[in-house]
């Protein structure tokens, strides 16, 4: 697999992306004997976090220590970009103390501008364009539980088209993996997002179907998978977003509709009794919390993919 610079879309990745969920596979089973490699021995990573998270942060800083690294987290409003410091110059300093930084941002043009100035691979922890690092462990679950099979299968999104749609969407059609989505109609994914996955689509054989029927695109799917309605910085939309959603829940009757066997994803956290009811989240067929577990995973794969390599 070629070594990227940076990780800011799933894109830059496409074309490694069973490679790198193979090495994660094998990560995985490594720290559960005890034996994770260091191939970051010697090296720090510098988490700069404009917003708050539980699975992103943990992960990283535990991989990062997992594979021999040290981590440390800049919360923004510690650092001097909280006091007008430009991206720009923070992303020079950092680069002649760290080996790598790993950014949660608001604006995807701020992850852009980071990677830039940096000289340190960028790996983009979530922005407002893409969640790369959580499709990665998305695809990681699905792959364990179909034995390492995308094709074939398909996957209904039932919610928003936000980030996470946004890398789910592109994350899919590089593996071949069939995804229909439903959103509400003025919630739809990014058309030039939609452009970019049915390109990866046509060379991997994947279909990618947008549609605005929650029940449409559950019946007969493998998996299901769901996002809070209300992201981090949409909290002004909350009753809009809650009205134009109402319908786009899954719950036990949704999940009925779906093919025998069929698993239901979140990436949490979850606004219980919104977007999905408690009897699922906390069912048998929610594989909710082996999908957190490989956040962890995949992250590794990541890090050990993009840090141990000569400065740019």
């Amino acid at each position: 697999m070629k070594r990227p610079e940076d990780l800011l879309s799933i894109s830059d990745i496409a074309d490694g992306l069973p490679a790198l969920l193979a090495r994660a596979e094998t990560l995985k089973r490594l720290r559960a004997r005890g034996r994770s490699p260091t191939p970051l021995k010697g090296r720090s990573v510098a988490m700069i976090f404009e917003k708050s998270s539980t699975r992103t942060r943990t992960s990283f800083e535990v991989g990062i220590h997992d594979l021999g690294g040290e981590a440390l987290f800049l919360s923004a409003k510690d650092l001097q970009l909280g006091r007008g410091e430009t991206i720009a110059d923070t992303a020079r300093v950092l680069s002649r103390y760290v080996d790598g930084l790993v950014y949660r941002a608001y604006r995807h043009s701020d992850e852009v501008e980071l990677a830039r100035w940096a000289s340190v691979p960028v790996i983009n922890a979530l922005d407002d364009l893409e969640h790369p690092c959580q499709i990665v462990a998305d695809l990681l679950t699905m792959r364990e539980r179909w034995k390492g099979k995308f094709r074939g299968r398909r996957l209904a999104w039932i919610g928003d088209g936000n980030n996470v749609l946004h890398s789910l969407l592109l994350g899919a059609a590089a593996v071949g993996l069939d995804l229909v989505a439903a959103t509400p109609e003025a919630y739809a994914p990014r058309p030039e997002i939609v452009t970019a996955a049915r390109a990866l689509a046509r060379a991997s054989g994947a279909a990618l179907e947008l549609v605005h029927d929650p029940a449409a695109a559950a019946r007969g799917a493998d998996a299901l998978y769901t996002d809070v309605w209300v992201s981090m910085g949409d909290e002004a939309e909350a009753a809009q977003r809650q009205a134009a959603f109402r319908g786009f829940q899954i719950n036990a009757r949704l999940l009925q509709t779906a093919a025998p066997g069929a698993f239901v994803l979140h990436d949490l956290p979850a606004h219980r009794g919104e977007e999905i009811t408690d009897d699922v989240l906390d069912g048998p067929r929610a594989a909710v919390w082996d999908q957190a577990e490989n956040r962890l995973h995949a992250q590794k794969a990541l890090l050990e993919l993009l840090l141990p390599r000569p400065r740019r």
